[in-house]
Parts: C-alpha cells; sequence; structure tokens
C-alpha cells in the first residue's frame, strides 16, 4: 500500500482526523491508555509552541486516515517527540499492521531525526533508535483502594503506618481551620499557581532547571488544567488544612489511567509529609472514578519505590537518517547522553551528583535571599 504524509500543525488537523486519532489509542490493546498519547495533549502542545509542532497525518489510497505521528521540528531538521522534555509518553499512533519504516516516516517529514525520551513501550517501528530503558513505577488499583492498601501493609508496613499517622498529626492541628480536606479535581487555578511557584522553588533549591520559568512550559499546564476529554482530562489535586493548601499534584488522565505529572508541597509542612498523603488520597480518589493505574513517571525517588506496585518500561535514544543533519544531531546529543547513563548507573557518583546539585540549589537560595 502507497502511503502518503501530510505535515501540517495541530491546530490545522480536522475534526474527523482527530476523532480517528482517537479512535486508533482506543483500539490499541496491551498497553495503558496514557493521556499523553492523545490528540488532546498535542493539540495544546500546538498552542503552546506554535512554531515548532507538527503532526504527520498517513494516509492510504482511499485517503482515509491510517495514523498520526506529533513531533517539534527544529533546526536542521532534527526532531524530537512532541513536548519533549516533560511528556511522559511518546510514539506515533498508527493502525495496527501498518507497513511502516521510521527512515520512511522521518523522510515524509523531512526530519534528519527524531529524539524521544520516553517512547512508549509497544512503538516498534522505532525500536531500533532505542539506546537506554528505563523503569516507569505504577500503582495499580485496579482490585480498588482498599486491596493496594493492604498490599502496602504487607509490602511497605513501616511506611504505610507513618505515613497515616502522620496525616492524623496534620489532622489534629488543622482541627480548629476545619481539618484535613482533599479535593481530587481543583478547578481553582489559584491552586495551580500555588503548586507551580512550590515546583519553582524545589527545582531552585534542588539545583535543578525550573521548568516552569519556560513560558511554553506553564502556558501548557494552565491550558490542560482546562482541558476534558475522555482520552486526556487535566487533574489538579490538592490537600487542605483547613482552607490552606499543603500539598498539590497536577497531571493528566484518561479512562483507567492517571499519569502523575507535577507534585509538591508547602515546605513549612514537610514534618507531616503532605506529599505522600496526597498520594495515598489520589490513589483513593482515583480508584473510586474508575481509574486502574497511576503512573509514577520515569525516575528514581524514595517515594515512589513505597507506593509502587509494579513498574512499565519507557524508553530513550533517536532514529535518524544518514546525512549531515544525523551527524550533528550524534555529536550534540549522544556524548551527553552517555554521560548520564555513566553516572546513573554508578550509585555513587549519581549521589554525589545530587548532593552537587542540591549544594547549587542552596547557593541559589542564599543568593535570591541576598538580591531579594
Amino acid at each position: 500500500m502507497r502511503i502518503r504524509a501530510r505535515v501540517v500543525a495541530p491546530q490545522d488537523l480536522t475534526a474527523r482526523e482527530v476523532d480517528v486519532w482517537r479512535e486508533l489509542r482506543a483500539k490499541r490493546g496491551g498497553g495503558p491508555a496514557n493521556p499523553f498519547m492523545e490528540p488532546e495533549f498535542t493539540l495544546a502542545v500546538g498552542r503552546a509552541r506554535p512554531r515548532t509542532a507538527r503532526v504527520a497525518v498517513l494516509r492510504g489510497e482511499d485517503d482515509e486516515p491510517l495514523g498520526f505521528f506529533p513531533y517539534e521540528r527544529g533546526a536542521l531538521g532534527i526532531g524530537r517527540a512532541i513536548g519533549f522534555g516533560v511528556s511522559d509518553c511518546q510514539g506515533a499512533v498508527l493502525r495496527p499492521g501498518l507497513a511502516l519504516s521510521a527512515r520512511g516516516l522521518l523522510r515524509a517529514c523531512r526530519l534528519s531525526a527524531w529524539e524521544f525520551d520516553n517512547l512508549e513501550a509497544g512503538q516498534d517501528l522505532f525500536a531500533h533508535g532505542v539506546a537506554e530503558s528505563f523503569s516507569s513505577p505504577v500503582i495499580d488499583i485496579g482490585d480498588g483502594y482498599a486491596a493496594y492498601e493492604a498490599l502496602l501493609r504487607e509490602q511497605s508496613p513501616k511506611f504505610l503506618r507513618t505515613t497515616l499517622a502522620k496525616e492524623r498529626r496534620l489532622g489534629r492541628r488543622s482541627e480548629a481551620d476545619g481539618g484535613l480536606r482533599f479535593v481530587f479535581d481543583e478547578a481553582d487555578p489559584r491552586a495551580l499557581r500555588t503548586l507551580m511557584a512550590w515546583k519553582s522553588a524545589q527545582y531552585r533549591r534542588t539545583g535543578r532547571r525550573d521548568r516552569f520559568a519556560q513560558a511554553w512550559i506553564s502556558r501548557l499546564v494552565r491550558d490542560l488544567h482546562r482541558t476534558r476529554a475522555p482520552g486526556c482530562s487535566g487533574v489538579l489535586s490538592v490537600l487542605y488544612a483547613g482552607e490552606r493548601p499543603v500539598a498539590a499534584h497536577f497531571g493528566l488522565r484518561s479512562r483507567t489511567v492517571l499519569s502523575c505529572w507535577f507534585p509538591s508541597y508547602d515546605p513549612a509542612f514537610a514534618k507531616y509529609s503532605p506529599g505522600l498523603v496526597l498520594h495515598l488520597r489520589m490513589a483513593e480518589a482515583a480508584a473510586r472514578e474508575g481509574i486502574g493505574m497511576l503512573d509514577l513517571g520515569r525516575g528514581a525517588a524514595e517515594y515512589k519505590d513505597s507506593l509502587k506496585t509494579g513498574e512499565l518500561q519507557v524508553h530513550e535514544g533517536a532514529c535518524v537518517r544518514p546525512g549531515t543533519g544525523a551527524a550533528l544531531h550524534w555529536l550534540g546529543r549522544e556524548p551527553v547522553r552517555r554521560a548520564h547513563s555513566y553516572v546513573r548507573n554508578r550509585p555513587r557518583l549519581a549521589d554525589h551528583g545530587r548532593r552537587a546539585l542540591n549544594q547549587v540549589g542552596r547557593l541559589r537560595g542564599r543568593t535570591h535571599g541576598t538580591h531579594g
């Protein structure tokens, strides 16, 4: 079958094309219904980054859409996954059995390379470009929250006992103001602004790049907070002590998956571990909503190890076409990726790296305090 590609900005997708995209994702078997793979996420990135966001619409001889390949186009034809750096699940959306090569797809998009850092498991089209694979911890709540809590009592008894005790202490502290209150899907934009401020401070405190200092990411998150679709809706969950928010999380949900994205908390309440309390209440509320899985996202963290019931796999790498652009991509990216991999795979070096980042964060904090 001859396949043609029409490359458009996301906002130029037709209503029929968006519907077909959703249908293809709904019919996909064997994997979680991750909201990052839905058209709503690509459309939101298109509004936040209109100059770079693109979608290749693949069509057959009968002109019916056969698949979609969202990406961002950079200089020299070097492409990246849509929302690269913040998207937690990436790849193409294709009709099952579609005969296609990655090199042919890149040629149709006039890309010399396509880079990904959270390629969805089962994206065989791009398998030859995978350089590394990573675990993405998940919480399985398919049997309900009570079953999940029973599992925690068995596998992480001290963690659960300590977290529930801190929740009770925080509740007693806030009794005079109305006690603890949890909102699974908070519509108030003020709560989102509070979360973003906490997260920015956390990035600076730990020596990491502040994602919300990038205007397009802030726009994207605010936009997705307003997005409501069966396959992709923004969900802002907030734990309140009285009327004061003490922990919050913003993520995306489909009918069956809550993809955890931006969690943070008020450091003034750190001794109560409000972020951990928040995650337990999120799991409880999500189970009531019919969600079967919380995807905690790629990256090692002690709290994920305590909360998780299993893991998914995501992949990092790049597919390239021979040429100058691909060579420049390799020179610009591969040595850095290999250096990061070398450090990640050596726990002592990784620990030194984390301590160095924290020291940078403390120095930044002092600088801000001096000039503030």
